[in-house]
């Protein structure tokens, strides 16, 4: 932990860092320095912070430092982390009555300030656990913090029972200050020195990746015998101790899971995905005309536009989760894939949580992105 303020530590990164001075991280940073001196002057009532807004716009720095400065028992932990440890804790309170609530206290016995990044809900049982978690954390003294690409309100707004969440952000506007960082600036495309991670390679033309591998692998072991990952035997091109190189049928065509991804990111620090390809639905005529059957309901009247679909869209979702992890632990992703990394991805179901993933990808083609 650092002994710097938010406050400090933002004026510091502007002045000396380069960082440009955004009014929208202001309001944010002002709120950040208001919890952290409530928090450290011992107050009862602390009212955490949510920072909402699109993607590059600084939010999880703001949140990191105002983590790194505390000197109060904390947590920062990526969302999709600590629903995975509430699920298992929930399983072992089997039979406990309220487990939640057993699940809070031990939350208020262990910390005082737990820090979200990506709060982002779309599973149902998240959204029903979350309905009361939140307000029984709150009752028992955590102070949250956190960032998301959405308001509160619009928290599973598309989501199925979305009337079980309703609780959840009631008791998120009554105990957070709610900052909209939503600037013109995107702080993630400086400052910084480029570097190249990601590289366009056409039918019939050469690999960059093995040149990229032995390049990061000079002096250590490598091996294209498959690689143990959890439970899983995953077969690669080739890995060192601290490199890893899978195509992606293999790292995202594979049911592979968030844990699996984790343990990938403690094992390895960088990683390579080659033979990518253009994971957008194809263009279609996407409506179904009056009168025709539509499963077992006949379409009446009028047209329905349909969502396109991909066929990548199931590796898609392990193509954010694999990047999201890499980014979070700042492992770097080195990528060669057959069209501009602009065009990965621009039409099905997942065209709003991938543009987080095409920022991110951006960042990592900065010097300082993997550094420590």
């Amino acid at each position: 932990m650092n002994t710097q303020s938010p406050l400090s530590a933002w004026r510091q990164a502007v002045e000396q860092q380069g960082f440009v001075h955004d009014p929208a991280q202001w309001q944010a940073v002002q709120a950040l320095q208001h919890c952290h001196e409530a928090l450290h002057q011992g107050a009862r009532e602390v009212r955490g912070v949510y920072l909402w807004g699109p993607v590059g716009r600084g939010k999880t720095w703001l949140m990191d430092q105002f983590y790194q400065s505390l000197r109060v028992a904390a947590r920062r932990q990526h969302f999709h982390h600590f629903m995975q440890w509430v699920h298992q804790r929930l399983f072992q309170l089997t039979g406990t009555a309220d487990p939640l609530k057993v699940l809070a206290k031990e939350l208020g016995k262990e910390l005082r300030v737990l820090c979200f990044d990506e709060l982002f809900v779309n599973d149902i049982g998240d959204a029903i656990i979350l309905g009361r978690l939140f307000q029984v954390m709150f009752d028992e003294g955590v102070v949250l913090v956190c960032t998301s690409n959405q308001p509160p309100e619009q928290l599973y707004s598309q989501g199925h029972n979305k009337e079980r969440f309703a609780p959840a952000i009631t008791a998120i506007l009554k105990h957070m200050d709610i900052v909209s960082v939503d600037g013109s600036e995107d702080h993630r495309l400086h400052p910084g020195i480029a570097r190249q991670r990601y590289w366009v390679t056409g039918p019939g033309q050469p690999s960059v990746m093995p040149s990229v591998f032995a390049e990061l692998t000079r002096g250590q072991a490598v091996s294209d015998q498959p690689v143990r990952v959890g439970h899983r035997s995953l077969r690669v091109v080739q890995a060192s101790d601290s490199v890893l190189w899978c195509n992606f049928h293999e790292l995202c065509e594979q049911p592979l899971a968030a844990s699996e991804f984790m343990d990938i990111c403690d094992r390895f620090k960088v990683i390579l995905l080659s033979e990518v390809p253009c994971l957008s639905a194809e263009q279609r005529e996407g409506k179904i005309a009056r009168g025709t059957e539509d499963g077992p309901v006949k379409v009446e009247a009028g047209d329905r536009e349909l969502p396109q679909l991909s066929r990548f869209d199931d590796s898609v979702r392990r193509f954010i989760a694999l990047v999201d992890e890499c980014y979070d632990r700042k492992v770097p992703v080195c990528i060669e894939a057959q069209v501009p990394m602009d065009q990965l991805y621009t039409l099905g179901y997942l065209e709003f949580a991938f543009r987080r993933t095409l920022s991110r990808l951006q960042e990592m083609q900065l010097e300082r992105f993997g550094t420590h």
